[in-house]
């Protein structure tokens, strides 16, 4: 599986947010299917908008939260019909509100130890031992 995007791939981006060691999870809400699941932050990047861009955005509308943007983590991961998850590490800025689910359920932060027992989304249960790595190294 390679990083190369194709022009209809819609390009969909996650935060990796680690406070003192542990990672923010948000519980879903909607649609049914993926309803009382887990997941990482984030949403669809838009047409002229650079990924840590949207992911800025998406973290201030999902979270009320202000994040910086750091590196990428994992490899590219498709998910359904032409849409492709790239994950980032992140951190709240100092002056960020503390995040709260503005779409979501719940908020929650995870330790490395705590990852394998939440029902994650099947594309960020992929990215465990690389968020496992971000939260220990």
């Amino acid at each position: 599986m390679g990083s190369a995007v194709s022009s209809e791939d819609v390009v969909v981006v996650g935060a990796a947010i680690v406070r003192e060691g542990r990672l923010l999870a948000q519980l879903r809400s909607e649609p049914p299917e993926v309803a009382g699941r887990w997941e990482l932050p984030g949403g669809r990047v838009e047409p002229g908008e650079s990924e840590p861009a949207a992911l800025r955005r998406e973290c201030a509308e999902e979270l009320g939260a202000l994040v910086r943007v750091t590196h990428r983590i994992g490899p590219d991961l498709p998910l359904h019909a032409g849409y492709l998850l790239r994950v980032y590490a992140a951190a709240l800025l100092a002056d960020s509100p503390e995040p709260r689910p503005v779409e979501h359920a719940a908020l929650r932060w995870v330790s490395a130890p705590e990852l394998p027992g939440l029902d994650w989304l099947d594309a960020d249960r992929v990215l465990l031992p690389d968020l496992a790595d971000l939260l220990t190294g």
